[in-house]
């Protein structure tokens, strides 16, 4: 069942968004050379502890992953992409880095991710952040009242085409509340024009994210990190946007992004 949200229900979940943004810029601010993942994972658990928020990994046992999730953040090395379960690995220059959060604040939620380079940053690795930054700007640009769900989807696919991206479509977008998952799934590929007609109230954590030169994917012996199945490096961002009549209005949007909200 697909919920949407009244205008107060919106600003609850901009609350929510507003601190997974300040936890992700954090995040950013300390992943350097020499820094140990577990660090990071606690770090993170220390600001959600004194927020008063709740994670919606922490003993998150879908389907797809080897659960319970034991941890607060998603920290993905290099050509791990989605999922990534932090363990014992110390940032090296050059490695890139996604980080991927989702809480609750009394009881409504708000999923972002971002990709950083640690210390010397290649060319390739910013071309392809780059890109999925891109996309997720198409893809919010695309959430408006009226469109179709496979507006949203297309638009993360031509950028990915421009630059050259192939798209995964096994994991992607997501409707979110109450709960992380909701009820729709959001392809990074698409037709324009197909699929739900967009609504004034829906909320939806819009996730494009590409590896170099591969659409396929594989899990680690951890049952939750997904990489690249040819070992190539991925990047992957992420925005909770709510339709509005006036718009998308973006929830997790970072300061250090410098763009409006809508």
């Amino acid at each position: 069942m697909i919920e949407l949200k009244a205008p107060a229900e919106i600003e609850r979940m901009h609350v929510t968004g507003r601190f997974v943004a300040e936890v992700l810029t954090e995040v950013g601010r300390l992943a350097d050379v020499g820094v140990n993942l577990l660090d990071l994972e606690h770090h993170v658990r220390g600001m959600i502890k004194r927020r008063g928020a709740e994670s919606c990994y922490w003993d998150y046992a879908p389907s797809f992953g080897e659960g319970p999730f034991r941890n607060v953040i998603c920290l993905s090395v290099n050509d791990a992409v989605l999922h990534g379960l932090p363990h014992d690995y110390t940032l090296r220059d050059g490695d890139v880095l996604t980080a991927d959060l989702a809480v609750t604040i009394d009881g409504w939620a708000a999923d972002s991710a971002r990709t950083v380079v640690v210390g010397t940053a290649a060319d390739e690795d910013l071309r392809i952040i780059r890109a999925t930054e891109e996309a997720l700007e198409a893809a919010i640009e695309a959430a408006r009242p009226g469109n179709r769900l496979g507006d949203i989807s297309a638009a993360i696919w031509s950028v990915a085409e421009a630059y050259g991206y192939p798209v995964n479509t096994e994991f992607g977008g997501h409707a979110i509340g109450r709960t992380m998952h909701e009820d729709l799934h959001v392809p990074n590929k698409g037709r324009a024009g197909r699929g739900l007609k967009l609504r004034p109230g829906l909320t939806l954590a819009l996730e494009p994210w590409f590896a170099r030169t591969t659409d396929r994917i594989v899990h680690d012996p951890d049952g939750w990190t997904i990489r690249s199945a040819d070992g190539s490096r991925t990047a992957h961002s992420e925005h909770t946007v709510a339709i509005t009549e006036d718009g998308p209005l973006v929830l997790t949007r970072r300061d250090e992004e410098g763009r409006a909200s809508t």
